[in-house]
């Protein structure tokens, strides 16, 4: 009796003994102490970029701004943006150096302008009847053919200037008749008339055909004349028809040199929008 109370007394008096846990009711990696943290796999890529040379500046935020942001407009800025509004403005002053025309020319002929963006409308009215020659200086400057000079003739030449060529569409309006008869027009591309030829035209006539009158949209079902195989004495009644109202090479020319103006114009406008929008102002 004493000797199994004496037992128990130092079985008491012993340590308890760790358990170990299986592998089966836990991982390892449970006793291992927590990882320090750790930054994350994109903010070590920004790093690594940065650390290097070249287009690095959209990864640095400027000095006195969050994240690249130089304004109150929440767009990005770099030094690419920084530089491309500088020769945006200098490209703008050169432009307006050899602009030939600060107001847009006029027309003779008693004809009036309506300009409506890229969009130029001529209107004349004649006994009873009332023409209008509409065009849009969009894709109007033909691309250039000739080959690439040598760099020295680059030199000593200037280079040609731009000329505005654009198609135009003629619309005849009798007051007594519910028809238009429309003429579409154009300069052709490998030349503006002929060369040895007197009185040659400058322009031709594509497309012959009636619409009605005062309706914006034109009927595909209406009965289209195309002129590449047209009678030569019909085209001629047809181009005879155009000059006797007021479209003829004078005022082909005069044409040329009022959408080439427009046009030169509206690219000035859009690279001070381009500069703007660059720079977010």
């Amino acid at each position: 009796m004493l000797l199994a109370r004496a037992l128990r007394a130092a079985a008491a008096l012993r340590p308890p003994t760790r358990r170990l846990l299986s592998s089966s009711s836990a991982s390892p990696r449970a006793l291992l102490p927590p990882p320090a943290a750790a930054a994350p796999p994109l903010a070590r890529s920004l790093w690594q970029l940065g650390g290097g040379g070249g287009r690095t500046a959209l990864l640095r935020p400027r000095r006195g701004s969050a994240g690249g942001v130089s304004c109150g407009c929440g767009g990005l800025h770099t030094e690419g943006d920084k530089a491309f509004a500088q020769f945006l403005t200098d490209e703008i002053k050169e432009e307006k150096k050899i602009q030939k025309h600060k107001s847009l020319p006029k027309v003779s002929g008693g004809w009036e302008l309506e300009v409506h963006g890229t969009e130029a409308k001529l209107v004349r009215k004649i006994a009873g009847e009332k023409i209008t020659v509409t065009f849009n200086i969009n894709n109007s400057i033909p691309p250039s053919v000739d080959d690439e000079p040598q760099e020295e003739q680059k030199r000593d030449e200037q280079e040609p200037e731009l000329t505005s060529t654009p198609n135009f569409v003629v619309e005849v309006i009798k007051d007594d008749t519910k028809q238009t008869l429309v003429l579409d027009c154009h300069y052709p591309e490998d030349e503006v008339g002929h060369e040895g030829e007197e009185e040659s035209d400058i322009f031709t006539i594509r497309e012959v055909s009636f619409q009605p009158t005062g309706e914006s949209d034109w009927k595909d079902t209406n009965y289209t004349l195309n002129t590449d195989s047209l009678d030569w004495a019909l085209y001629d009644h047809l181009m005879d028809f155009l000059a006797d109202r007021g479209v003829d090479n004078t005022f082909a020319d005069e044409l040329i040199e009022l959408s080439t103006a427009l046009e030169h114009q509206e690219y000035i406008k859009f690279l001070e929008d381009l500069k703007s929008f660059v720079k977010c102002q």
